[in-house]
Formats: C-alpha cells, sequence, structure tokens
C-alpha cells in the first residue's frame, strides 16, 4: 500500500523510467562512467554519455547492456540503484514494486540476470514484460482481443517483430540489430572510403542528421570531423546522404529479415488481420527517415510509425503495473 512501483523500460541506448500515477519522470542514456582500478560509478546517463571517447585512463564510460540484454552485472545493478533513488529517493522506508521490460527472445539465464540486478537494486517485488507486449500496450493496441496486432519494437540494442492476440505474442523473431549497429555501420563506411575514424557519438549525429532508410530525392550534405588514419591528424569530410544511406542498407536488411521472419510463423487467421491493420513501429530506431516505407516496400504491408515511438514501452509498463489484475497473464512474477 505504502510501497511506491516503478516500470522501467532498460533499453540499449536509453532506459525510461515510468512512476505509477505520475508517468515517465526519468529519460537518460543507458551509459555509466566507473574508475578503471575500483569499478566505482561516478557518473550515469546524460552526465556519463558526455564522457563517452573523452575519458582519461584512470575512468572508462561504457554501456552496461549490449544487443538487448545486460552485458554487465555489476554496472547495470548499480544504475538501476541510481534510477530508483533518484526516482523515489535514497532514504526509503517500503521498497517500491518494479516492473522491468526484457526482449521477447532473451534465455532463462538473461531473465535471471535482470530480476537479480533488479532486487539488489533495492526492490521488493520484481516484474517482467516482454517488450513487444509493453511497446503493443504503449502504443493502445487492444491486445486482449482475439485478433492478430503485429508490432516491431526496434530500439539500441535489438529489433523485435511480434505478432501478438489474445494478450499474449503468437510468434516472434529477433534480430540483435537496431540503433547502435546503425551507427557502427556508418562509422565503418567513413573509415574505409574516406579513411577517417569517427567516434560513436559522431555516427549516431550523421545517423539523426542525414541518415535515411531510402534515397532521398534531394541530396543533403554534412560536414564530419574526425581522425585520418593514416596520418592521425584531425581532419574534414563531406558526407552525403546517399552514402549514408548505402551504409545503411545491410543492417536494415537484418531488421527486415525479422519482420519477415515472425510473418513466416504466423497463423493464416492472424496474417488476415495483419493486412488490414498494417504493422506498428515502435522504439527510436523507427524514427530513422524513410524506415516505415522501407518496411512497407520490402514487406508489402503497410507499416506506420505509432504515436511517440520512443515513450511506448515506458508508457505501456506503467499501464501494465497500474492494471496488474488486468495483465496479469502477460507478466511474471518474482
Amino acid at each position: 500500500m505504502f510501497s511506491k512501483r516503478i516500470g522501467i523500460d532498460l533499453g540499449t541506448a536509453n532506459s525510461l523510467v515510468y512512476l505509477a500515477g505520475q508517468g515517465i519522470v526519468l529519460n537518460e542514456p543507458t551509459v555509466v562512467a566507473v574508475t578503471v582500478e575500483e569499478r566505482r560509478v561516478v557518473a550515469v546517463g546524460n552526465e556519463a554519455k558526455e564522457m563517452l571517447g573523452r575519458t582519461p585512463g584512470n575512468l572508462t564510460a561504457l554501456r552496461p547492456l549490449r544487443e538487448g540484454v545486460i552485458a554487465d552485472y555489476e554496472v547495470t545493478e548499480a544504475m538501476l540503484r541510481y534510477f530508483i533513488d533518484r526516482v523515489i529517493g535514497a532514504n526509503r522506508i517500503f521498497k517500491p514494486e518494479v516492473m522491468v521490460c526484457i526482449p521477447a527472445g532473451c534465455t532463462q539465464v538473461e531473465r535471471r540476470a535482470v530480476m537479480d540486478a533488479t532486487l539488489s537494486a533495492g526492490a521488493r517485488n520484481v516484474y517482467l514484460i516482454e517488450e513487444p507486449l509493453a511497446a503493443a500496450i504503449g502504443a493502445k493496441i487492444p491486445i486482449a482481443l482475439p485478433s492478430g496486432n503485429m508490432i516491431v519494437d526496434s530500439g539500441g540494442g535489438s529489433t523485435e517483430a511480434a505478432i501478438i492476440s489474445l494478450g499474449g505474442v503468437v510468434a516472434h523473431k529477433s534480430a540483435r540489430v537496431a540503433g547502435t549497429k546503425l551507427d557502427e555501420a556508418i562509422a565503418s563506411y567513413v573509415r574505409k572510403k574516406h579513411n577517417l575514424i569517427i567516434g560513436e557519438l559522431a555516427a549516431e549525429n550523421i545517423k539523426i542528421t542525414i541518415g535515411s532508410a531510402v534515397k532521398l530525392q534531394k541530396e543533403e550534405k554534412m560536414e564530419v570531423r574526425g581522425r585520418d588514419m593514416f596520418s592521425g591528424l584531425p581532419r574534414m569530410i563531406e558526407l552525403t546522404s546517399t552514402e549514408v544511406t548505402q551504409a545503411l542498407e545491410s543492417a536494415l536488411q537484418l531488421m527486415i529479415g525479422a519482420i519477415k521472419g515472425a510473418l513466416e510463423h504466423t497463423p493464416p487467421e492472424l496474417a488476415s488481420d495483419i493486412i488490414d491493420k498494417g504493422i506498428v513501429l515502435t522504439g527510436g530506431t523507427s524514427l530513422l527517415r524513410n524506415f516505415d516505407k522501407l518496411a512497407t516496400r520490402e514487406i508489402g504491408v503497410v507499416c506506420h510509425v505509432a504515436e511517440d515511438p520512443l515513450f511506448c514501452v515506458a508508457r505501456g509498463t506503467g499501464v501494465a503495473l497500474e492494471n496488474l489484475e488486468l495483465y496479469k497473464r502477460s507478466v511474471s512474477k518474482y
């Protein structure tokens, strides 16, 4: 009765926290800065992201989640504790109930890691909900009806495609390719084509500014700064949107492959529902320019981006947490 309830969308790129009764109260990058020797946490979130690629020898800024699952257990636990303290205060009498999102394709070991880290960070009870379900709830899709809905959640680390009916996942396919892999593809292209080494933040900035899933009719250009591979000196080049589209092509095809894979395992009745309703795209990577057009062209089913795609999973987690009785079949409790 007195303990607060928190929903956490633990993403590879960004983590969002939903406080029951208040909505989304925190949205920070999933980056932690720690000391190299003692592994002591120095900064979390926005402050730590600014340190990426800029730390001295005794500090390191890292992403504790890789491809949607925990890669560094201790750092993830410290980050979760920081988020919980930020939202409900460090001096709490009652431990909160926490619901965390997990990828639909994650293993029992990966589920256990999320549960243990959340309990160690100060939670009383932990509920786990699969990301596609949370995204569907957040996108206001009526998941309880006996009718097929398809949702594709592409965040920072993984792309989850799922067909949902009667409050559960009927078929799903995930590809561990999403925003981070797109950034890596841009950095790799710039290195091979222009002999210029650029950082992770610079690659992300290129993707957001001139990136497009299909070739733009009017080409855009951008100045990119980095380090020359041969001379080691700083250098600047001009990159075009056509080059960026070319760099992203193979990674985007893997993401489209996950959507096709989920559709291949869909019962025919649900497949006909999906043709009528279309496919809903959520997650930060769905904001890549013309990604919906590329998906529609490749799959042959209309794809549209949900309203506020970045917040769908966090909002859905919060709604499920506030209405546990309604969604208890879709949620596992520990």
